[in-house]
């Protein structure tokens, strides 16, 4: 099995045999037995008290009457609610269950699963406390009212999985209304992490940024956030290509998000399909779940760097990709280079609620990205420009980063 199961339900010694999902009907109770099913029975995170209730002493501190002294303090300070609770130490993990990995619109009940292992991600890696919160609305002025409603008991708001482009528009405004860290991973993770590894790519390759064109398949939430934080970083050139085609100034069925992009990226003025922009490229990122002809790999510039990350399927196939590419990255785990956004995430948060920061900047992203990438250090090379999620380094060095930058660009309160 994967993981210990710390906390089985009652009747995993009923004599049950399935360890798969239960079924009615005239079918056998017995199931094959599945390690997933049986990891995530019960579910996969609890919540458990940081203090002790033995007694009657213990009780009285713990709540009435020794906390109502707290909640009147609290009261008349506002700000002692950072000390005196866990809210500096939580972050809601809000979802619509809209755009769930790579299973799409799911709905709020199928996205859990995948909302505890975020929760827990960010306990193992940055020692975060989160709370999965599924809502059962997809409008978009019902999520942004519910998550302001629910955001004083969280020191931070982590969107996941919510569809483009809606997601944009969530977290614009709530971190115009919130003064707490709104952070949309899906976007945002993804790109600290890409730009961690171009980095490294292109020291390797004794290149700077701003002499990389890149190529990105995919204008969804990830596409268009690494697009803007790559230009943000000093890429020289970058363009995207969604299912039309490249966006460019000269289409008119763009959306507003596509438009604006169109008007910050692609200066070649480049038209047309995907393959045509990857002629002479110096980098592919991919995060479409599409499929790149060969021939149009092979085009690229001599030493290229190709970042195929879709999960399971990479849209190009690192055999493939070796043949052509001086780097390659996917987003698996079972190949060298995985861009994962737990690189990021656990230690964003970790240094914004170390540093109570009312938001999240892109100086503090940039100085994640840098973190990551120092992590790699003397060990640089071609099958290592980005550290394992399990490199003990990692979080340390990004929450240490993050927290710096905050308290450098004025948004931290302590």
């Amino acid at each position: 099995m994967a993981a210990e199961i710390v906390n089985p339900r009652s009747d995993a010694g009923s004599g049950q045999a399935s360890a798969g999902p239960a079924h009615t009907g005239n079918e056998s109770t017995e199931e094959p037995f599945d390690p997933a099913f049986a990891l995530h029975r019960g579910g996969k995170m609890a919540v458990q008290a940081t203090v002790p209730v033995r007694n009657k002493d213990d009780l009285s501190l713990a709540y009435t009457p020794g906390v109502a002294k707290v909640c009147s303090a609290i009261a008349e300070n506002p700000e002692l609610v950072h000390d005196y609770t866990w809210k500096s130490s939580v972050v809601a993990v809000v979802t619509d269950g809209t755009a769930v990995l790579g299973l799409g619109d799911i709905g709020p009940e199928a996205s859990l699963p995948v909302m505890e292992g975020k929760a827990i991600l960010f306990k193992q890696f940055g020692g975060v406390d989160a709370v999965p919160i599924a809502l059962g609305t997809t409008d978009t002025d019902e999520i942004i009212e519910t998550v302001v409603r629910l955001a004083p008991s969280f020191g931070g708001v982590n969107l996941e999985d919510i569809s483009a482009p809606r997601c944009f528009e969530i977290e614009r405004r709530l971190q115009e209304r919130l003064d707490i860290p709104v952070f949309h991973d899906d976007q945002h993770g993804t790109a600290v992490v890409t730009l961690a590894a171009l980095k490294n790519a292109a020291k390797l390759s004794g290149r700077s940024l701003g002499e990389l064109r890149a190529v990105i398949s995919g204008a969804g939430a990830a596409g268009v956030a690494i697009a803007k934080f790559l230009l943000e970083a000093g890429l020289g050139d970058v363009a995207v290509a969604d299912r039309k085609g490249i966006v460019s100034r000269d289409r008119d069925d763009l959306t507003d998000v596509k438009r604006e992009l169109a008007e910050i990226t692609n200066k070649a003025n480049i038209t047309g399909s995907l393959e045509t922009a990857l002629a002479g490229a110096d980098v592919f990122i991919g995060v479409s779940g599409g499929t790149v002809p060969e021939p149009a790999v092979a085009s690229m510039a001599p030493g290229a760097f190709v970042f195929a990350m879709a999960n399971p399927n990479p849209e190009v196939h690192p055999d493939v990709a070796h043949k052509y590419a001086a780097v390659v990255a996917t987003g698996r785990s079972d190949y060298p280079n995985q861009i994962n956004n737990v690189l990021a995430f656990p230690g964003i948060f970790a240094g914004a609620l170390q540093v109570r920061a009312s938001r999240i900047t892109e100086g503090m992203k940039i100085a994640a990205a840098d973190a990551l990438a120092d992590v790699v250090g003397d060990d640089l090379d071609a099958g290592y420009v980005i550290p394992s999620p399990f490199d003990e380094r990692v979080a340390p060095a990004v929450t240490a980063a993050v927290a710096a930058a905050a308290r450098a660009e004025g948004v931290a309160r302590r």
